[in-house]
């Protein structure tokens, strides 16, 4: 809603011309050619006339039915901030429509002593002046892998949560049969990969299906990718902990391995940090 909010505002005198452009071609009985209307326009949602009084006189006419009951209605709360131009129109800031959910913008044409109203989808607006690409087909086809792979990989997550939290259980009741020390790290590390993975499925879910961006920051997928490399790093740091504590009491002959292996691990924070550092002088600079 943001981004197109933004893009409205960066061409706003382009749209409200070819507004009143349009507005100039309709015909007075525009309820009688609605089909035809809303066939060449398809960025119209709905439509309606009122008169002097602001009383509805003819049916709502949507894309998929039209709606009598409303005839007669008062609409003097809509029209009480009104303020038409020199040409008699009348263009609304961007809010989200009450039928369809979407950002929209209302305009009313004033026609002798009546009014004109038209609500339009402002998404397909901006897409039927090309300022923005929008596919309706590919982006259902995109939602819905993007959802399938999301809830697979929260599947995924919840199995490793549950086999953690099913270790963990085995200690409470079977600690002397067990190697306690082994099995509770074993017991965290599924439980940490488990959320990341969550996490990760989390932020495909939100970015790419419900708040499905028109514009893609570059840097957008590079956060996405740091939070899951944090939750990685924390399960090799808690593996590695391990691993040096169970050489420290079984075999100190293989402590320079653990310490190969702490290297290791500290070069992954130290990469994660300057990661983050290039991704932070790279936002600054685009300020």
């Amino acid at each position: 809603m943001k981004e197109i909010i933004n893009i409205y505002k960066s061409n706003k005198t382009t749209i409200e011309n070819y507004i009143r452009a349009i507005s100039s071609s309709l015909p007075s009985d525009f309820i009688d050619s609605s089909d035809k209307i809303l066939k060449k326009y398809n960025f119209i949602q709905l439509m309606y006339e009122a008169d002097k009084e602001y009383k509805q006189t003819t049916p709502i006419v949507c894309r998929q039915d039209s709606i009598s009951q409303s005839i007669g209605s008062d609409k003097s709360h809509y029209f009480s901030k009104l303020k038409l131009d020199d040409k008699g129109i009348f263009i609304s800031n961007p809010y989200i429509h009450y039928r369809t959910g979407k950002a929209s913008i209302s305009i009313v044409i004033a026609d002798d002593d009546r009014y004109k109203v038209f609500d339009i989808n402002l998404v397909q607006l901006l897409e039927h002046l090309h300022l923005v690409e929008y596919n309706s087909v590919y982006e259902y086809y995109k939602k819905a892998i993007y959802s399938v792979g999301s809830m697979f990989l929260s599947i995924v997550s919840i199995m490793l949560i549950a086999y953690g939290g099913y270790i963990f259980v085995k200690i409470l009741f079977a600690a002397a049969g067990m190697d306690f020390l082994q099995d509770i790290f074993k017991s965290i590390i599924s439980i940490t990969l488990g959320l990341a993975i969550f996490d990760l499925a989390k932020q495909i879910f939100e970015h790419e299906v419900l708040f499905q961006s028109f514009q893609h920051p570059e840097n957008r997928q590079y956060k996405i990718l740091g939070k899951f490399l944090i939750s990685i790093v924390i399960a090799l740091s808690i593996e590695t902990l391990m691993v040096v504590f169970k050489i420290a009491l079984d075999d100190h002959t293989q402590m320079l391995s653990a310490f190969y292996l702490m290297i290791g691990t500290t070069l992954m924070f130290v990469g994660l940090a300057y990661y983050y550092k290039v991704l932070s002088n790279t936002e600054n600079s685009e300020k």
